[in-house]
C-alpha cells in the first residue's frame, strides 16, 4: 500500500462568482469527515481566492491558485504573481495546464519557472503534464510524457513542494478517459521517471489523473497503481458531485 496521501482537487477554471459560496460552504462541512482520508481543494478564479480561503479558514479544506507568473511582482497587466496568491491565503497553485500550453503558448521551460515561483512563495507547485490525441495516435504519448517531466520539473522538486497531475489533453471535458490500462501504463512511467531523477523522494511525490472523472468512473481511476487523487474540471463546480468522486477513497 502507498503511503502517499491521496489528493482530490478540484479546477474551476473560467468558472464561480461570489453567488457559489455555498458550494464552499458545504465542501468546508465534509473536508472535516474526509481528513483521516485525503486532501479536498478547490482552485477557483483568481477573484474568489480571498473570500473562499476566508470560508474554508480553520477547516481541512485548501483553496489553490490556478496559474501565476514567473516574476513576484511588475509590469505585467493581468497577470498574478505567486506571492500575491500566497498574500490571499492559497497553499498552491495549478502551473502548465493543458489550456495554458495550448491558448497561451506556454512551454516547458516556462511551467520550470511557474514552479519555481510557487516554491518562491511557499506554494505546492500542481505540474500538469499530458498528451494530445495527435500525439497518442502516433503512439508518442510515454515520449511526450517524459520530455514533459524533464522540461517542466525544477530540479529542487520533493514530495513535500510537488504534486504531478496528468491529464491526457483529449479527454479534458469531452467526457472520453483512458482505460484504466492506459492510466496505469502512464503513472507507471511517470513514477519510474520520477524515482530515476529524485530518487526516494520522487517515490513520495503525489501524481494525480485528470480527464473527465466523474463520480461514475472515479472509484475504478482513482484506484490504479502510482494514482494517488484527481485533478478534477467541470465536476468540481458542485459540491456533491465533486464529493461523489472523493467518495472513492470511502
Amino acid at each position: 500500500m502507498s503511503t502517499r496521501r491521496p489528493l482530490v482537487a478540484g479546477n474551476w477554471k473560467m468558472n464561480g462568482l461570489k453567488s457559489a459560496a455555498g458550494e464552499i460552504e458545504k465542501l468546508v462541512k465534509a473536508a472535516a469527515g474526509l481528513a483521516g482520508k485525503l486532501d479536498l481543494m478547490v482552485c477557483p478564479p483568481a477573484t474568489l481566492v480571498t473570500s473562499f480561503a476566508v470560508l474554508a479558514k480553520g477547516s481541512r479544506l485548501l483553496i489553490g491558485g490556478q496559474d501565476c507568473h514567473p516574476e513576484p511582482a511588475g509590469a505585467f497587466t493581468g497577470d498574478i504573481a505567486a506571492e500575491m496568491l500566497a498574500d490571499a491565503e492559497a497553499s498552491a497553485v495549478i502551473v502548465g495546464h493543458s489550456e495554458r500550453r495550448t491558448y497561451h503558448n506556454e512551454d516547458d521551460a516556462l511551467v520550470r519557472r511557474k514552479a519555481l515561483a510557487a516554491w518562491r512563495a511557499q506554494l505546492t507547485a500542481i505540474v500538469c503534464i499530458g498528451e494530445t490525441e495527435a500525439e497518442r495516435e502516433a503512439r508518442r504519448t510515454l515520449d511526450v510524457i517524459a520530455r514533459q517531466l524533464d522540461g517542466s520539473l525544477p530540479d529542487e522538486a520533493t514530495a513535500a513542494n510537488l504534486v504531478v497531475a496528468y491529464e491526457p489533453v483529449w479527454a479534458i471535458g469531452t467526457g472520453r478517459t483512458p482505460t484504466p490500462a492506459d492510466v496505469v501504463e502512464v503513472h507507471q512511467s511517470i513514477r519510474a521517471r520520477l524515482t530515476g531523477r529524485f530518487g526516494a523522494a520522487g517515490e513520495g511525490m503525489r501524481v494525480l489523473y485528470g480527464g473527465s472523472v466523474k463520480p461514475s468512473n472515479a472509484k475504478e481511476l482513482l484506484t490504479l497503481a502510482n494514482v494517488d487523487g484527481a485533478l478534477v474540471g467541470g465536476a468540481s463546480l458542485k459540491a456533491d458531485e465533486f464529493l461523489g468522486i472523493a467518495a472513492a477513497y470511502g
